[in-house]
């Protein structure tokens, strides 16, 4: 079937070949042409010929039983977190939050009704849910989420949270929309997110946003540890203070960040 555009700028072919990166789900890392082409809703010749294409490109190699992806789908996440210069301003702070708190430490943003890992500092502990750059959550169970979502006018929060999730996972907490708002209320005032097996057993984090220099909420910092070794006492005691000022500091050095102006030095040409 035809993709929708929003006007005649619209390049269906570009949409329908991103449609088929997104067809790999977790769980399906080889998919025979006839499973990526119903993923994608698109008929088997043009599937084809966009995975041959994307093949070529070095985005998709040839398995005994499919496709499959290559690790250079990495580079398009890659360039928008390299673009945004988040990670390089991140990193020291977040290596040393870890250092001080013994657990990992990320950074996400709002995509939809999801949040999305954009920076991780991680530590070689058992949890339940594996998290890596790129990985997705629904928003409303997260700490990271709940910042984020805390932020948003009403009518935004609503639309956003409208989109169905495209992470894949059922979480545990299933609010309505009363307990929804008075949670989020709660962290608007407090500055701060706190979540206990919310999202799936065994994971409870703390949260805070991340702002640039004009005030806005650009993204969430937290630290994650398990239910069953760090209390939520020990958490809000020991690890929250060390994160608030950890996202103070990073928010600080974004803002910096954008003050400095980008110029442009055209190359110079030598006389012939």
């Amino acid at each position: 079937m035809p993709r929708e555009g929003t006007g005649p700028d619209f390049i269906e072919a570009l949409a329908r070949g991103l449609d088929v990166i997104t067809a790999f789900r977790p769980g399906r890392p080889v998919m025979s042409l006839a499973e990526v082409a119903a993923a994608a809703d698109l008929a088997r010749p043009t599937a084809r010929r966009i995975l041959l294409t994307l093949a070529e490109l070095g985005y998709v190699r040839a398995e005994e039983r499919g496709f499959a992806l290559t690790p250079r789908v990495l580079d398009l996440g890659v360039a928008y977190v390299r673009s945004t210069g988040l990670w390089e301003i991140a990193r020291p702070h977040l290596e040393r939050l870890v250092a001080r708190t013994n657990e990992s430490c990320s950074i996400a943003q709002l995509d939809g009704s999801d949040i999305v890992y954009v920076a991780r500092v991680s530590v070689p502990k058992i949890v339940s849910l594996a998290v890596q750059i790129g990985t997705r959550f629904p928003a409303l169970q997260t700490s990271l989420g709940k910042v984020q979502l805390a932020a948003l006018p009403p009518d935004e929060l609503e639309r956003v949270l409208a989109e169905p999730t495209r992470s894949g996972l059922v979480p545990r907490w299933q609010p309505d929309r009363a307990e929804r708002d008075t949670v989020l209320r709660e962290v608007r005032a407090r500055g701060w997110a706190l979540t206990d097996e919310q999202l799936a057993p065994g994971i409870r984090s703390v949260a805070a946003p991340l702002r640039d220099g004009s005030g806005r909420v650009v993204a969430g910092v937290n630290v994650n540890c398990h239910a069953a070794e760090t209390s939520v006492e020990h958490l809000l005691e020991h690890h929250l203070p060390l994160l608030l000022h950890t996202a103070g500091e990073i928010s600080a050095d974004f803002a910096r960040l954008e003050t400095v102006p980008h110029v442009t030095v055209p190359g110079s040409s030598r006389p012939a």
